[in-house]
């Protein structure tokens, strides 16, 4: 069969699915820099720490649970269209997550936003496997991901100049003429494609993965505030979650039309692609979470300045992730992905050797080396997920691979996060006593608890400062070990179980080169 040469504006319809990118993933990189804001009572919301993690956390699940449900929508009703929904949506949700009067409203607003969110990311890379000939599509996936890395760069900078000079909700209210712009670029430049074969939908799936995960992770982040696991509000949402789970999975294996489908997992380059790519989130997410805090905590930068130091990750992102296909072709996926996911890990653990005085450059360096490594495993482990599956179930593997991509940061925030709550509450707990009493479970949940309790307290306050800071990078350190701990079981599995570098019979009978595109 003649290959498909893919569509004449494929490379601008590239351009628009970037850009339209840029407002869904710029969204996550200005949070992680308006944290501490939104936690400050005057200033912000008055968050807590759990809460911040629920305001990641409810987008996050959303997103993780309706994403295969919109790949399908969008298979059967047409990507375009699909993508110019979830826009509107998007940019709905952020109006209302700028606007929002207390924690509560953020978390639902950003749970809003996820909806949205969930509509977007799989119709971009589906419409990106569509429109590319298959010798162009890694090419084209490390353009995608470069774009990701823009995003990235372009986030903490943005933020940071918007909490210099306006309110905490303009972060979110900077994604409206993105919005606007890109729907109107999508309606005149992207060609309308969906699948042919209708496939049902699965809301009872979808229903058992949202209580599910949503169980999991009430329980794990509750943990985290008490400080305990044997109080019941901890090991009974939990357990309950993980029962929902186990069910959604017997129901997905058994149903003639999953919201997920489990089956897939037995194609071994397939499930060990989605496997790396949800533990090297799961630990960067977990890390990225308390790095807000050290920078503008510890460190004392403003959020402008918080925002530049994260420049040389997002730099590194954007310099190696179209390179990433090269690397590919020229190594092999299992060399390329087993070694960056060693590099991530050494990253990771490379976060312990920080300390309150320690100068910022280690930082920088530390950032740099973790981008590049990152660049070189999100391109071939999607190529690799979007290579197993023929071209017409694009949107599918797009959804799969970002179903697990998200709810292994969400894992990451919810888990390591509350095991930073935990260690930090037991080491500074000795250092609250000059406090009331009444005062010191809630002063001691975060740092930014016990920062605020310190100013309130004025010059008897100076003796919390130090132990504030030593007790968040005790919590800090562990953290980021545990982080490199999961990169490691990442780069073990990858090794183990990735295809090695492909041969040309082996290229001539991958799926997508047997399916006509869809166009």
């Amino acid at each position: 069969m003649e290959q498909p040469t893919g569509h004449p504006r494929r490379w601008q319809i590239l351009g628009v699915m970037v850009f339209s990118l840029l407002a869904i993933v710029l969204d996550n990189t200005i949070l992680n820099v308006a944290l501490k804001v939104i936690s400050d009572p005057e200033a912000g919301l008055g968050a807590t720490q759990s809460q911040l993690e629920w305001a990641i956390n409810s987008y996050t699940l959303v997103f993780a649970g309706l994403l295969f449900t919109f790949g399908v929508l969008g298979d059967r009703f047409g990507r375009r269209r699909m993508l110019q929904v979830g826009m509107v949506l998007f940019g709905l949700a952020s109006l209302a997550s700028a606007y929002s009067q207390d924690p509560t409203q953020l978390i639902f607003a950003r749970a809003a936003m996820g909806l949205g969110g969930a509509a977007v990311m799989p119709a971009t890379l589906a419409i990106i496997s569509n429109v590319f000939a298959p010798e162009e599509r890694g090419k084209a996936i490390g353009i995608w991901a470069g774009g990701v890395g823009l995003a990235i760069a372009v986030g903490p900078i943005t933020g940071g100049v918007l909490l210099e000079h306006f309110w905490w909700g303009s972060v979110f209210l900077v994604n409206v003429p993105v919005v606007i712009i890109s729907f109107l670029l999508i309606a005149f430049l992207v060609p309308e494609s969906r699948n042919p074969d209708k496939a049902q939908l699965d809301p009872l799936g979808v229903l058992l993965s949202i209580i599910g995960l949503v169980g999991v992770v009430y329980g794990i982040i509750k943990g985290g505030e008490l400080g305990t696991v044997t109080n019941p509000e901890v090991w009974v949402p939990t357990l309950a979650g993980v029962a929902v789970l186990v069910a959604f999975v017997w129901h997905e294996r058994r149903t003639a039309h999953p919201a997920f489908d489990v089956r897939y997992f037995a194609i071994p380059k397939f499930s060990t692609a989605v496997a790396s790519v949800g533990l090297v989130f799961f630990s960067m997410m977990g890390v990225m979470f308390f790095l807000a805090f050290y920078l503008q905590i510890v460190k004392g930068y403003s959020p402008l300045q918080a925002g530049a130091l994260v420049l040389p990750f997002a730099a590194a992102q954007i310099i190696f992730s179209p390179l990433s296909a090269q690397m590919v072709r020229r190594f092999g996926g299992k060399v390329v992905a087993t070694v960056s996911l060693v590099v991530v890990a050494g990253s990771l653990a490379s976060y312990t050797l920080l300390q309150v005085d320690t100068s910022i450059w280690v930082f920088e360096i530390i950032g740099f080396v973790q981008g590049a490594a990152m660049a070189n495993i999100n391109p071939p482990a999607t190529e690799a997920v979007m290579s197993s599956l023929p071209r017409e179930k694009a949107g599918v593997g797009s959804a799969m691979t970002n179903t697990v991509r998200q709810v292994g940061g969400a894992l990451g925030v919810a888990i390591l996060g509350s095991l930073l709550s935990a260690t930090y509450r037991t080491n500074v707990a000795g250092s609250l006593t000059v406090l009331p009493e009444n005062l010191r479970h809630a002063a001691g949940e975060s740092i930014t608890a016990t920062m605020g309790a310190a100013q309130a307290l004025g010059p008897n306050g100076v003796s919390l400062v130090a132990p504030a800071k030593q007790a968040f990078m005790d919590g800090m350190h562990l953290t980021a070990l545990c982080g490199a701990v999961v990169a490691l079981i990442g780069a073990a599995v990858v090794a183990k179980w990735l295809p090695g570098k492909p041969t040309v019979a082996t290229l001539a009978a991958r799926p997508e080169n047997k399916e006509p595109a869809v166009v």
